[in-house]
């Protein structure tokens, strides 16, 4: 037997002997689930048989309580076992099919023992408790995988740096427990690894990295001290993944101390945030709050004032040019994008400390209680020093007052006992009671009983609001910018930018544009509540986001450290601002972090797609061979049968997702209308939560972040794509491909292909 075969039959013994263990510990868990089951059952079943139910005494009283408070923490404390044990048989059973993915053998400094580290995807220790059998990934001592080839390597611990040697670097593919490939190597992830990892079909959710992050991945996941880290990263270098890999090792990190709840990510769509919901559980993680920047306003404010999607911008941008309002809405969207217009708030907001602030009526039954007028007098009565939010939260403690004294006068008039007859029999019993309980009975005690529960609810509705400063008309007081604010300098359009504002803020509608300018201004005169419980922000996509949008978060989250990941090179929203969020001077004190290799395309794809792509890095291509890109020349009548006929093409390559993927949805519907007849094809819209395998048509601004097998672009004439805006979009849109890139044009193709060399794709 050859040395390497005698290692393999070693590797492939312990991984046996590792399985074998999990299965006892698998046993084990198990009897003690069953025993923790039952008794929880048998404890729910009995709870009030083994309580002392007396509360006629005080004594007695307080016994009772301390009985029920005991037996309730018995039943929590079992429930919360019962759930850790239940995790844990989870992990057991991923690590059953793949118990580790990496060895390396290291030898400290200090020490005399070449140890053998083997690293998957959660620690177990042998039946002792005294072992490592395996090291979860995100262990100090990993990091050496990541870091380092062979021959001098360091890691850090919480309190030290341990140097030594690494003697071997080792990594398998395990698959239902058996090996099935093995491969020492001098990097960090070997070719034949990767190759296959990357050779794999699209799948409908994001996957973990953790067998196959690269150096400078392990830079993002295991960062602890930047307040703010900045990814920008290429197409497929697999920033998203890395940041995924990041949360999770954060969990693991500061277990005890850091909770899902205190962390938040903004993803570019729903449909993303579907993609990706699979990663953290396949960790053994719970989940993080995930939620759209657009639906994160929109939970601000309320249902009072419609927002216009991100993507309905985006729509109107790019398929409504000949509208009257086209140049207007333009420069409506670069203004409101910019920290010029998040000063000119900030001055008006100053100005309302004198006066301008618009107030409503608080009324009952259609009478004004408080009027508008009364509010705006208690108001502008305190001193100019006291600021904004103070004294908006003054005015209400006020109004809660002055509205205890309206309730207390209300509750004797006549149209209370009308509300009376529509109460409830229990409210009627509840009175009798009460005025059975003195030495003598008294009606009047029922009837004033009935009267303060009638005014009572009548009167929490109107306090409710008042804690709510709806009696601050927030959207009036915005109006008054574009209606009265006197600018010395008014920037361009600025009457065209004013008419246009008031035309929509009439119909209570905001512009996209608008948003995040109404929402920090409401914030700014009533008063934000900084989020100090919120410890981690991910955001994704962010080159997406507008210098005002960085501002305002930056504004709502003082004290959380952020994460932002993107690509400049994809920033399909590049109309709204002239600077690039990523690359903004603002965010100077950040640590930045560069990924180049391009990960998810073949090199023959990435190798045609980084001649147009709008950034100055350098991309590098992942040698992992495929057909070079497809440029099929058809006429218009024949587009539909070029397109189908490249689908069944595709199909029989072996391609399980393939994406149609278009500049609009106005081009996207029109197609789809052509092509669903044929065979079935899922057309993908803005509030599409579920990403789904076989033919899909979507608008590239929807298909941000997500891969598919083979892509197809429908038109990529110059007609279509021939506006300097337009490069992101391209590039963004031939970026989705992993194996094939096919694309169609009629007429002239567009000048961004021009830029390819002819040697770089096939032309039919």
């Amino acid at each position: 037997m050859s040395e390497l075969s005698k290692e393999r039959y070693t590797e492939e013994q312990r991984i046996k002997g590792v399985i074998k263990e999990i299965k006892l510990k698998e046993n084990e868990l198990f009897a003690k689930s069953s025993g923790l089951k039952e008794s929880v059952i048998d404890l729910r079943k009995g709870f009030w048989e083994d309580v002392t139910v007396n509360i006629e005494d005080p004594d007695d009283a307080i016994e009772t309580e301390a009985s029920i408070k005991q037996q309730a923490e018995l039943l929590i404390e079992r429930e919360r076992t019962h759930g850790h044990i239940s995790e844990e048989l989870k992990t057991l059973d991923r690590l059953k099919e793949s118990p580790y993915f990496a060895r390396i053998d290291f030898k400290e400094d200090t020490g005399s023992l070449n140890e053998k580290i083997y690293i998957g995807m959660a620690s177990f220790m042998d039946q002792d408790e005294e072992n490592f059998l395996i090291y979860d990934w995100r262990a100090p001592i990993s990091s050496l995988y990541y870091d380092h080839s062979p021959g001098k390597a360091a890691y850090q611990t919480t309190e030290d740096t341990i140097t030594g040697d690494m003697t071997l670097k080792r990594q398998f593919i395990i698959k239902q427990g058996e090996l099935k490939g093995m491969f020492d190597t001098g990097v960090t992830i070997g070719d034949s690894l990767l190759q296959q990892a990357l050779g794999n079909n699209a799948s409908t959710t994001m996957k973990s990295i953790v067998a196959t992050i690269q150096k400078e991945q392990n830079k993002i996941i295991r960062n602890e001290q930047s307040r703010q880290l900045i990814v920008q990263g290429v197409a497929g270098s697999g920033k998203t993944s890395a940041v995924m890999q990041r949360i999770a090792y954060l969990m693991y990190r500061y277990r005890g101390e850091l909770e899902s709840s205190q962390m938040m990510m903004f993803s570019p769509n729903p449909l993303f945030s579907s993609y990706i919901s699979n990663v953290l559980p396949e960790l053994g993680e719970a989940n993080i709050e995930q939620s759209t920047f657009a639906d994160f306003l929109q939970e601000r404010l309320g249902e009072e004032l419609q927002i216009e999607s991100p993507f309905k911008q985006t729509e109107y941008v790019l398929s409504e040019k000949e509208d009257k309002e086209y140049s207007a809405r333009r420069e409506n969207i670069q203004y409101k994008s910019s920290l010029e217009f998040k000063t000119l708030i900030d001055t008006f907001v100053k100005s309302l400390t004198k006066e301008g602030i618009q107030f409503r009526n608080i009324t009952l039954r259609k009478r004004v209680l408080i009027s508008k007028e009364d509010i705006a007098q208690y108001f502008y009565s305190m001193d100019d020093i006291v600021s904004l939010p103070n004294r908006m939260e003054n005015t209400l403690k006020w109004l809660l007052k002055q509205i205890e004294k309206h309730q207390e006068i209300e509750k004797n008039k006549d149209w209370v006992m009308r509300q009376v007859e529509l109460m409830d029999r229990e409210d009627y019993l509840d009175a009798y009671y009460k005025s059975q309980e003195g030495e003598e009975v008294d009606s009047s005690i029922e009837e004033e009983v009935l009267r303060e529960k009638a005014v009572n609810r009548i009167f929490s509705s109107i306090k409710t609001r008042i804690s709510d400063y709806a009696f601050v008309n927030v959207l009036a007081t915005y109006r008054k910018l574009f209606k009265d604010l006197k600018l010395e300098k008014e920037p361009a359009y600025w009457k065209s930018i004013c008419q246009l504002t008031e035309e929509n803020l009439a119909r209570k509608k905001l512009l996209w544009e608008d948003a995040t300018p109404f929402s920090y201004f409401k914030d700014r005169l009533i008063g934000a509540t900084e989020d100090r419980s919120l410890r981690y922000l991910f955001i994704d996509e962010s080159q997406d986001y507008t210098l005002f949008q960085f501002a305002y978060i930056n504004f709502l989250f003082p004290y959380t450290r952020m994460t932002l990941l993107g690509d400049i090179n994809q920033a399909i929203y590049s109309y709204a601002s002239k600077e690039n969020p990523l690359l903004s001077s603002n965010l100077e004190n950040a640590e930045r972090i560069t990924l180049n290799k391009s990960y998810r395309s073949t090199k023959q794809i990435v190798e045609f797609t980084r001649y147009f792509a709008p950034g100055k890095e350098k991309i590098i291509p992942f040698n992992r061979k495929g057909s070079k890109p497809q440029l099929i020349t058809r006429a218009e009548e024949n587009l539909l049968g070029a397109i189908q006929h490249q689908i069944d093409t595709l199909t029989k390559n072996g391609h399980e997702s393939i994406a149609i993927i278009c500049k609009t949805m106005e081009e996207t519907n029109k197609l789809y209308n052509g092509l669903k007849g044929n065979k079935p094809i899922h057309l993908i819209h803005e509030e599409t939560y579920m990403f789904q395998k076989g033919v899909v048509i979507l608008p590239v601004y929807l298909a941000k972040g997500i891969e598919f097998d083979a892509v197809i672009i429908p038109d990529a004439s110059n007609d279509m794509y021939g506006e300097d805006t337009d490069q992101t979009l391209f590039y963004t849109a031939c970026t989705r491909a992993m194996h094939e890139l096919v694309i169609v044009i009629d007429g002239e193709k567009s000048r961004f292909i021009e830029m390819v060399p002819h040697e770089k794709y096939i032309e039919v």
